[in-house]
């Protein structure tokens, strides 16, 4: 397959940079994922390196061969859109040959890869039918089946489960990360669904505004997130997120104070965050415990029980609403008066900035 090497990458509309120099490198045979709300440039990037947009700056790099002004068709790559972008009048079949005929491809040579790949993802049995016969999920296999055909150095997937229903997304995430897993293909996935994201990533890329604000593996974003912008994004249900003011630096982290509560210590190294200082606490659902003797209380606003869990709401004494991960069993009852407790070692602290203040196990374990 390939390496993909991103060089201060910019792309520029009528005097605005939408792009702002991205640097990445994504490795031979990588599930990378680019993530990030509506606007944050995930798909322009994209489209950048399969050539469908221009690059303004920067170099872009496929084995180590600079493709700017390389044609998208000699890249070497393959594109899965939203919109699946099959050819109505044609069949499964045809679909899936025409980019192979049009290479020159002999048809003996063509029939047989056409049929590997349909085998492979349960397309044997409707080579002939049009796409209009055929399910969502059906159609999205014939555009990823015309991708494979092709052998390309690299696959790249804009959005293609977007058009799906929740219980198809969720099987195509399992087929696509499976097939993956068997072809050992470079892939570049461009989603604004974290879920997605989390599932399949070998790597994740946190976009906003054009700017990549963090690269790492699903569980280093969601444990160890860089800022306040990637903690809030990654992370479904939420992250909760408490203002707070330094008490002390101790050699067992910062002691932080609530505006009503106890006050908890923080496994962190201060940075630039001196006593009296004002912080963001963050800290996942899962990490909070009901406990009548916790550092906070509040009242529980809404249960919503999902089978295996029950996220409770509840509203503190200033009317901040959290949310507590709890097991599904649990039997919280509106209006009720709740104790929690916080468990120190998952809190984050951000500065002034959004900025994560670094973990203190973390610190001594890199020491």
């Amino acid at each position: 397959m390939a390496k993909v090497e991103l060089r201060d990458i910019r792309k520029t509309y009528h005097a605005e940079e939408i792009i702002k120099g991205v640097s990445l490198d994504i490795n031979d045979g990588e599930f990378v994922v680019f993530v990030g709300p509506s606007g944050c440039g995930k798909s322009t990037l994209l489209r950048m390196i399969a050539g469908l947009e221009e690059i303004s700056g920067g170099d872009l790099m496929i084995d180590g061969k600079r493709v700017n002004d390389v044609e998208p068709a000699k890249r070497g790559l393959a594109m899965v859109f939203q919109s699946y972008a099959l050819y109505p009048h044609m069949n499964v079949y045809q679909n899936m040959e025409f980019g192979l005929k049009l290479a020159g491809m002999p048809e003996a040579e063509r029939r047989q890869k056409i049929m590997d790949v349909a085998k492979t993802l349960q397309l044997d049995a409707y080579l002939k039918h049009k796409p209009g016969q055929l399910s969502g999920g059906q159609r999205q296999r014939v555009a990823i089946g015309r991708a494979i055909v092709r052998n390309p150095k690299v696959f790249l997937f804009d959005e293609p489960l977007s058009n799906l229903d929740a219980a198809l997304r969720g099987q195509m995430r399992v087929e696509l990360a499976t097939l993956h897993r068997r072809l050992g293909a470079t892939t570049i996935y461009v989603t604004h669904d974290q879920v997605e994201a989390m599932t399949m990533a070998d790597k994740i890329v946190v976009l906003q505004k054009g700017v990549v604000e963090q690269v790492g593996s699903p569980l280093e974003l969601y444990h160890h997130p860089r800022n306040l912008f990637v903690a809030r994004f990654i992370g479904s249900p939420p992250m909760n997120f408490l203002p707070v003011t330094v008490r002390d630096v101790t050699g067992q982290g910062m002691s932080v104070a609530f505006d009503h509560g106890a006050p908890i210590t923080v496994p962190v190294l201060p940075g630039d965050a001196t006593t009296a200082a004002s912080l963001t606490l963050g800290i996942r659902p899962e990490h909070i415990a009901l406990d009548a003797q916790g550092e906070l209380s509040g009242v529980i606003r809404m249960v919503e029980r999902l089978g295996a869990l029950t996220l409770l709401h509840i509203a503190l004494p200033d009317g901040t609403l959290i949310i507590v991960q709890t097991d599904g069993d649990h039997g919280g009852e509106i209006d009720a008066t709740v104790g929690l407790r916080l468990l120190s070692e998952n809190c984050h602290l951000f500065d002034a900035r959004g900025m994560a203040l670094t973990k203190l196990v973390r610190h001594r374990l890199a020491g």
